[in-house]
């Protein structure tokens, strides 16, 4: 992911259009947006008002006094400013504002004002916000290449960390849509002027983000580590580990050394199926217990641990397969090494 960001900054820094249009280096799909003349759509798929937008957005009356009511509430919110959706909110306001004053009567406005003040409703109310942008009746898709260096920030596990790049994320995300309403008015030309800033802001958001650090892995109460990932077939020792089990044990160690302080305690204890001895297979367990306790210990985890071996106790299945094989593998689940974390 890293080595994405990275590579994505660098392009974003260099990037140029070629083509010999500008709505040809816009990148636009939709049909209905290419066309012109006798052949272009008048229909609500090219963007014609509907009685639904208008029982939405009719009702907005005043646009310069809703945006003036709307700003008041983004102020009074104690969100962060540079926080995703806050920041989001205020570029969609801004954007409203700035339309506004060149006297657009298209709808974008309306729009505008609306996905702001979804926004800040949820912001208000501290409700679950999605980050996707949904469909507006006067915007048009840009640039798909650019929807997809958002899409890789986006799927960055350290930008929820990183205030400071969700800003010029979320901004530059508005600014596409704002560059998709130009294009929808068949207005390429300023469409294409409105990339430098998106892109810029893209760079921004992108080069702040490989400095963030991802969140640290939560360590759950319990982990439940499967035998047959952790072990060869009748191994307890730690050469028969296998490297599915050491790399879950390893994001283990990593965890608590981020957290080590939450966890006051850890309990290790094996479990084998009901098939064998009892003897045997309460002695495997006990042995597959340990040599994770000794795995923990031997890469740095200090914290008090203790191991035990509980045999084919506490089964997580029950299986009746009369043929072996089936057998062993519906048991599966019983095969395994808990850890229980003490807070």
């Amino acid at each position: 992911m890293k080595f994405q960001l990275t590579m994505l900054a660098c392009a974003l820094a260099v990037s140029g259009c070629a083509g010999n249009a500008a709505r040809e280096r816009l990148g636009i799909e939709d049909a209905t947006i290419l066309k012109s003349g006798w052949g272009a759509a008048q229909d609500a798929s090219a963007g014609a008002p509907t009685r639904e937008w208008f029982d939405i957005y009719g009702p907005m009356g005043n646009r310069s006094k809703a945006l003036d009511n709307l700003q008041q509430r983004l102020d009074s919110l104690p969100d962060d400013p540079d926080s995703y959706f806050r920041a989001k909110a205020q570029c969609w306001a801004d954007v409203a504002r700035e339309e506004l004053k060149t006297g657009d009567r298209w709808g974008f406005v309306e729009e505008a004002i609306g996905q702001a003040a979804v926004l800040t409703a949820g912001l208000t109310q501290r409700s679950e916000l999605s980050a996707a942008n949904p469909p507006l009746r006067t915007v048009s898709m840009v640039r798909p290449d650019l929807w997809a260096v958002v899409n890789a920030i986006k799927s960055n596990p350290a930008l929820p960390n990183c205030p400071k790049a969700q800003r010029p994320l979320a901004c530059a995300e508005v600014g596409l849509m704002r560059a998709g309403y130009y294009a929808w008015k068949r207005n390429f030309s300023a469409a294409e002027q409105r990339l430098p800033e998106v892109q810029q802001a893209l760079q921004q958001s992108a080069e702040i983000a490989l400095q963030c650090t991802p969140p640290a892995p939560a360590i759950p109460a319990k982990m439940t580590l499967k035998a047959d990932s952790l072990f060869g077939f009748d191994r307890s020792d730690e050469g028969g580990m296998l490297p599915a089990g050491k790399a879950d044990l390893d994001a283990l160690v990593q965890a608590l050394r981020e957290q080590g302080g939450k966890v006051r305690g850890m309990r290790i204890n094996g479990y084998a199926d009901r098939l064998g001895r009892v003897t045997y297979n309460q002695k495997l367990s006990l042995q597959r217990a340990e040599t994770v306790q000794s795995y923990l210990r031997r890469h740095g985890v200090t914290v008090p641990m203790t191991a035990a071996g509980l045999g084919a106790e506490h089964p997580l299945v029950e299986c009746q397969q009369k043929e072996r094989s089936a057998l062993i593998q519906c048991l599966a689940p019983n095969r395994r090494v808990e850890i229980e974390f003490d807070r």
